[in-house]
């Protein structure tokens, strides 16, 4: 019989439940025991096991003792994060609010769609311009009212969207990060949960289980997630270039002597003035975008319906699909051609998904299908009925078709609309910035909050002035926003498929959606993605290869990135200290402990980093209490401020020497001023503290008289001392326990003498008050940062792509992103470095 046994430093104390005559073994927090971890006392020279070697038996078993043994604070089923729904008002006005930060780019596209269709097939007929609506009619209405509205908005991440935000999902359900710092508490999270349907339930089992077990899949994901948010930052480059030009090019027609240049100059003026207004942020300038972008969407409409019922009402035939037939059979390859200026009538449909944290799904499907999708049909209309009296128009057939009575402004709104349209995209690179550096794929940026009410809004300086700076080189080089279009139609669909691709692993691993009905959404999106993808590409020599060298430039980036942390925490694992080597210096750590707080910032969640040796070979001292502080982000948009922080004991009790574990959402902001911080973590470290106690008293006290009697029981049976050690002791006698029986009594006094001290009575070992005042007294002392100021090196044996990789890139990246102290808001006196190299 194994009976149950007591870990010296871990305090997940082994209890036993009986049913039926069997003894079944668990840990207190539910888990099952395996034996083969749990440690068995030495035998002592009288044949009994004893604690002689104990701890260097211990140390032996690293997962054990570095498992999470108490949370500073339990999380309750009530805590969960839910997102309250809005009434029918509140939810119209969110709706309102979207057109000014979601539909910007969406709702500009009438200034050039026509232009770029046309630059390629030439009107021939009434049927070629009713083809040409009839496409961007259904082009609209499968993509991103069909696609995105109704399917992918709900693939949401606890109300959180965009590339990341999918791939986070993907990787709560099923574990594919590259990161291995995953771990079971993660999943106790409120918000990480997931709530998921029975059916089809053993397919998505092989196909997570397949996933988790394959590294090719895992790199494909990866990959996949990191060129969809490339595509992203390009089209943070090309929207606000597309976007100013062909507002601005709208005076060639007006004044004389307008030329491409002075559209040019005037748009870089103004790109220059968009860029430099992001500082002060979204919330103080957004609150005008919604109510220009609702006057532009309602000049777009009527402008509309005036030119239907001006030039030509029959354009409403172009909601027969027929048309569309009709106009590949008749123009063939030039047809085929045209499309790469059709899929500019969707750009922005990914920002539906990508914004969806601002605003909730509701308010988003109640602005496009109620607003956003009629007017742009309308517009298209109209356009379409103003070319078919007027063919020859078609290269500025925007403002050619508005009255010349409100020519101004409409050029006014148009002009203000485009801007809105560039700060959309703008602000959706910062937040897939931010998340793919959350999720360990982008260098580190200083990244300014710009709101204290909305979390989303952020600012990253570098990202803008690049963004800025390449917007120039683009307009400049360009001069046409023809040239443009073929740039920006390959970005839009990149992100489309991608979209499609994750959404369909969403719907077969985690909703668990019937096989079929998967395949069909892969497929029927996936195929007319793919023919605009296809057409797209044949512009590469026109102007296309500048999205896919920005992709090239960010993938490269991002993945590199990816690949050297990985490495990095690989190294760390590898290399951490032994509990065998702490045991061996002792209490004091073959050093001075003098009273401080030291936080040891690392990476680890599990183990003794290996630049804590550093620290105690260079410095003459050591602080009283050690806290191995690990700032982790886990796949989820934000954690809960009480469920934060997760402590364990790292060593015995008298090494003063703890584990915390501070975890973030991807979308959480981490801006809290040091004192702050360190306040709440000292807080919270003492309600571990008391929390262990806790749990210990509680345990000895249920299991006190059944260990008791089987010990009694024993010793009756023997005449010589039995190996009760490894067999009946499991829990820690009281000290001050009185026992009726004096075979009791004295069986319980030779157990208790082989316990560890770490679980001996208060006389032998500090009481909880002792340790919680010594606490006290190292937090009045003050606070030291240990930051480790680590370099990677590729290991000499490896092959050469590596070593370029690490040695020159990932170092390159290293060196010139955003450094530790940065981002602590501490006084230089505080804190306190060492160097390390890292071979990988």
């Amino acid at each position: 019989m194994k009976g149950d046994r007591i870990e010296e430093i871990s305090t997940r104390l082994l209890g036993r439940s009986s049913s039926g005559g069997s003894s079944e073994s668990r840990w207190v927090d539910g888990s099952e025991v395996n034996w083969d971890e749990v440690p068995v006392w030495p035998k002592r020279d009288d044949g009994r096991e004893g604690f002689g070697s104990v701890r260097r038996r211990l140390s032996k078993l690293p997962k054990r003792v570095d498992s999470f043994d108490v949370e500073a604070m339990e999380i309750a089923g009530t805590h969960a994060h839910h997102s309250k729904a809005l009434s029918f008002w509140p939810t119209l006005a969110l709706a309102f609010k979207t057109l000014g930060v979601v539909y910007g780019d969406m709702g500009t596209s009438p200034l050039y769609v026509f232009a770029d269709v046309f630059s390629k097939v030439p009107i021939r007929s009434d049927d070629d311009v009713l083809g040409a609506l009839s496409l961007i009619m259904y082009t609209i209405a499968i993509i991103p009212l069909a696609k995105y509205v109704f399917i992918v908005l709900k693939a949401n991440d606890n109300g959180e969207g965009g590339t990341f935000a999918l791939y986070s999902l993907i990787c709560r359900y099923a574990n594919v990060s590259m990161l291995p710092n995953r771990q079971q508490a993660d999943e106790y999270i409120s918000s990480f949960k997931l709530k998921l349907p029975t059916p089809e339930l053993e397919r998505a089992l092989k196909i997570k289980d397949t996933l988790e077990k394959t590294s090719f899949l895992k790199n494909l994901i990866l990959v996949l997630v990191l060129v969809g948010a490339s595509m992203i930052i390009g089209d943070g480059i090309l929207t606000p270039a597309i976007s100013v030009m062909s507002a601005i090019s709208g005076l060639q027609d007006q004044i004389k002597g307008f030329g491409t240049g002075e559209v040019v100059g005037i748009s870089i003026v103004v790109l220059m003035a968009l860029f430099s207004i992001q500082r002060f942020g979204t919330s103080k300038v957004g609150f005008l975008f919604a109510p220009i972008l609702a006057l532009w969407f309602f000049s777009l409409g009527s402008i509309g319906v005036y030119n239907i019922l001006k030039y030509d009402i029959t354009v409403l035939r172009a909601f027969n699909p027929a048309y569309i037939y009709f106009f590949f059979k008749r123009n063939g390859k030039a047809a085929w051609s045209s499309l790469g200026g059709c899929v500019l009538c969707i750009t922005g449909a990914e920002a539906m998904f990508a914004d969806l944290g601002h605003f909730s799904v509701p308010a988003i499907q109640i602005a496009f299908t109620c607003v956003v999708f009629p007017c742009l049909l309308l517009a298209y209309m109209g356009q379409a009925a103003f070319l078919t009296k007027n063919p020859s128009s078609y290269s500025s057939i925007f403002y050619k078709s508005v009255p010349e009575s409100l020519f101004w402004p409409v050029f006014v709104v148009a002009t203000l609309a485009a801007m809105i349209a560039s700060q959309a995209m703008i602000s959706a690179t910062f937040s897939c910035i931010k998340q793919s550096m959350a999720l360990g794929c982008f260098p580190r940026l200083k990244i300014i909050h710009t709101s204290k009410k909305f979390i989303g809004q952020i600012y990253i300086p570098v990202v803008n002035w690049f963004l800025m700076i390449m917007c120039i080189v683009v307009v400049s080089i360009f001069q046409s926003t023809t040239d443009i279009a073929n740039a920006y139609g390959i970005a839009e669909v990149g992100v489309m498929m991608v979209s499609t691709i994750l959404v369909t692993l969403v719907m077969v691993l985690i909703w668990q959606t019937n096989l079929l009905l998967a395949l069909c959404f892969c497929l029927g999106f996936g195929s007319v993605e793919l023919i605009y993808m296809s057409s797209v590409l044949s512009k590469i020599f026109e102007g296309g290869w500048l999205p896919l060298a920005f992709a090239t430039l960010f993938l490269s980036v991002m993945y590199t990135w990816n690949y050297g942390s990985v490495l990095k925490y690989r190294s760390e694992v590898r290399e951490k200290v032994s509990v065998d080597t702490m045991l061996e210096l002792g209490s004091n750590l073959g050093t001075v402990r003098v009273p401080g707080v030291g936080l040891l910032y690392n990476e680890l969640v599990q183990g003794i980093p290996s630049i804590f040796l550093q620290f105690l070979l260079n410095l003459p001292a050591l602080h009283s209490t050690i806290v191995f502080v690990c700032i982790k982000y886990v796949p989820i948009p934000v954690v809960p401020q009480e469920e934060r922080f997760l402590f364990r004991r790292v060593c015995p009790k008298d090494y003063h020497i703890f584990r915390c574990v501070a975890r973030y959402g991807y979308k959480d902001v981490r801006k809290e001023d040091h004192q702050a911080f360190e306040q709440l973590l000292i807080e919270s470290l003492e309600k571990f503290l008391r929390r262990e106690a806790l749990d210990s008293a509680l345990e000895l006290e249920g299991n006190l008289t059944e260990e008791l009697d089987s010990v009694s029981a024993n010793a009756r049976e023997s005449d010589v001392p039995v190996d009760t050690g490894a067999d009946e002791l499991s829990i820690p006698l009281m000290h001050d326990q009185k026992l009726e029986e004096t075979g009791t009594s004295s069986a319980a006094q030779e157990v208790a003498s082989t316990l560890p001290s770490s679980y001996m009575s208060s006389d032998e070992d500090p009481s909880l008050e002792y340790e919680l005042s010594a606490l006290r007294e190292a937090t009045e002392s003050g606070f030291t940062y240990l930051l480790g100021h680590g370099d990677v090196r590729a290991k000499k044996n490896s092959f050469f792509f590596k070593k370029l990789m690490i040695n020159y890139f990932y170092s390159f990246l290293r060196n010139n992103c955003r450094g530790g102290t940065a981002n602590m808001r501490v006084p230089h006196t505080n804190i306190i470095q060492v160097g390390m190299t890292y071979m990988v």
